[in-house]
């Protein structure tokens, strides 16, 4: 991962603005809804062929990727907050409705560091998702204007 090309694509989502409705266009590096978007900082490879090793090394890379990238914001903005998505996740299993892009984010990303930009009022997250153990794990950046559940 390129921390500086990261830190540029979560600057694009800090300062642009938030989708007002459901046809929000996407960030060109992930995806967008009403008061949110999220950007794919990285991706990896699939698992299909592996016996467990290479997925147990990515995702150790991908979670230092994360922290590192956690750092450098932690210089601007000070100590992220680390927010467990597990009890969304549940929530939304059981049928309550959560607002987006919280119960989504749910699915696939354990937990997520998490800052609030006092001016704006938005959250930017980090979080690293895998859809399946198959799957490509992801570093996300969210930046949205919805407070967390």
């Amino acid at each position: 991962m390129d921390i500086a090309k990261a830190l540029a694509v979560i600057e694009r989502l800090c300062s642009g603005p938030l989708p007002a409705g459901p046809a929000g266009a996407g960030t060109g590096v992930g995806t967008a809804g009403p008061g949110y978007r999220i950007a794919e900082l990285a991706t990896s490879e699939d698992f299909w062929e592996d016996d467990g090793t290479r997925r147990e090394e990515t995702a150790e890379q991908y979670a230092c990727d994360r922290d590192a990238l956690a750092q450098r914001l932690a210089e601007r903005w000070g100590p992220p907050q680390v927010f467990s998505l597990y009890s969304v996740l549940d929530r939304t299993v059981r049928g309550e409705e959560v607002a987006q892009p919280w119960a989504a984010l749910s699915g696939h990303v354990p937990d997520v560091q998490l800052w609030r930009s006092e001016p704006t009022g938005r959250w930017t997250a980090l979080g690293v998702s895998q859809w399946d153990k198959e799957l490509p794990f992801q570093l996300l950046a969210v930046v949205t204007d919805m407070d967390p559940p």
